[in-house]
């Protein structure tokens, strides 16, 4: 009798453990994300309730923002920005203008990733409009611009010369075909 306690006392600390583990697993995500924005890492940026007190333009720094853009493992679009980089002064609102283009012959949905280095400038780049915010769905052949618009804080630590605003473009196609229903988006031939 007390093997059949045992064993049932551990099935139920073996499922508790995978109770466990799911959760945390489920609840990693929440947390690398809280602490990208905490501590700046991983070039995390805040997004467009940017209304910062360090937008005073500071006309005596030059910042050279540099542009890359890359595609995730099976994106098939071609992405990047019009230039490969700007020089701007803290405090500055600038723009910069992406294109894609769809070359498939299905509408696709992309999401672009944004990184910005170095780390400890990323809390200091702040992007008022961006493409990065929402999903991008492509119709076959669409080629599309598609803005960030950001401005760098005038608090920036002045040894900071450079930043590079980095993106990585992601397929999101099949996660996102059942809600967007992309079957009905195609145009009429």
């Amino acid at each position: 009798m007390s093997e059949g306690i045992s064993t049932k006392r551990l099935v139920t600390r073996l499922g508790l453990l995978v109770v466990g583990m799911f959760g945390f697993g489920f609840l990693l995500v929440p947390i690398y994300d809280v602490m990208c924005d905490a501590f700046g890492i991983n070039g995390k940026t805040r997004g467009a309730a940017y209304e910062g007190a360090g937008s005073v333009v500071d006309e005596t720094r030059s910042i050279r923002v540099q542009f890359v853009s890359t595609k995730a493992e099976g994106m098939t679009w071609s992405f990047g920005p019009q230039a490969n980089e700007l020089v701007m002064h803290p405090g500055e609102t600038r723009e910069m203008i992406f294109t894609a283009h769809n070359p498939t012959d299905k509408p696709m949905v992309a999401q672009a990733i944004p990184s910005v280095a170095p780390s400890k400038a990323a809390a200091y780049f702040h992007k008022t409009e961006c493409f990065c915010f929402t999903q991008q769905v492509l119709q076959p052949g669409e080629r599309v611009e598609m803005p960030v618009r950001f401005i760098i804080d005038s608090a920036l630590p002045g040894e900071v010369r450079r930043l590079t605003l980095a993106y990585t473009l992601f397929d999101v196609t099949e996660r996102m075909a059942a809600s967007l229903d992309l079957a009905s988006m195609q145009h009429p031939d």
